[in-house]
C-alpha cells in the first residue's frame, strides 16, 4: 500500500520487490500451469498416424526404381480419417468419410489458422508450415479429432 509519506526511493524499492516476487514463481507452479493448459482440448479424440509413405517407401525400395514425389500421411481415429498429401508448396487433405467441417492448423508458436473443408471433405493448406504443427478437425456432425505434432 502506498502512503502519502513515501518518497521516490521508497516507492522504487517497493516496485523492485514486487517485480522480483513476480519473477520468483516456483518451477512446480509453472509446470502445473502448463499441464492444466494441456487439458484444454481433452474432448478432442486423438488421431493416430497410421500411414506415412516415407516409411512405406523405404521398405519397398527394392520393388521400385524411384521414390514417389508426393508424401502421403494418414491419421486415423475411431470416427474419421484425415488423409494428407504433401506437394511442393501445399498440403492437400481430405476427411473420410466425406463431410464438411473446419480444420484448425496449430503451429508450435501457438497460432491457429482455420481452413474450411468442402462437402466432400477436401481442404488445402498453403504454404506448407515451416515448423511443427498439428491439425484439429471439427465436422458438421460434431466430431472433434486432433492429430499429433507433424514435422515435414
Amino acid at each position: 500500500m502506498v502512503t502519502e509519506s513515501w518518497d521516490d526511493e521508497e516507492l522504487l524499492t517497493a516496485l523492485r520487490q514486487a517485480v522480483s516476487a513476480r519473477q520468483a514463481v516456483p518451477p512446480e507452479f509453472v509446470t502445473a500451469g502448463k499441464s492444466a493448459f494441456a487439458w484444454h482440448n481433452i474432448d478432442a479424440e486423438l488421431a493416430q498416424l497410421t500411414y506415412d509413405s516415407t516409411l512405406a517407401d523405404s521398405q519397398a525400395v527394392a520393388m521400385r526404381a524411384e521414390a514417389a514425389s508426393i508424401r502421403s500421411l494418414t491419421f486415423s481415429s475411431t470416427h474419421l480419417t484425415i488423409e494428407l498429401e504433401v506437394t511442393a508448396d501445399s498440403l492437400i487433405g481430405q476427411i473420410v468419410p466425406a463431410q464438411t467441417g473446419s480444420i484448425e492448423m496449430h503451429n508450435s508458436a501457438g497460432s491457429v489458422v482455420t481452413i474450411p473443408s468442402d462437402e466432400i471433405g477436401c481442404f488445402m493448406i498453403q504454404p506448407i508450415p515451416p515448423s511443427p504443427f498439428r491439425l484439429r478437425c471439427r465436422t458438421a456432425a460434431d466430431i472433434d479429432v486432433l492429430t499429433g505434432w507433424i514435422t515435414l
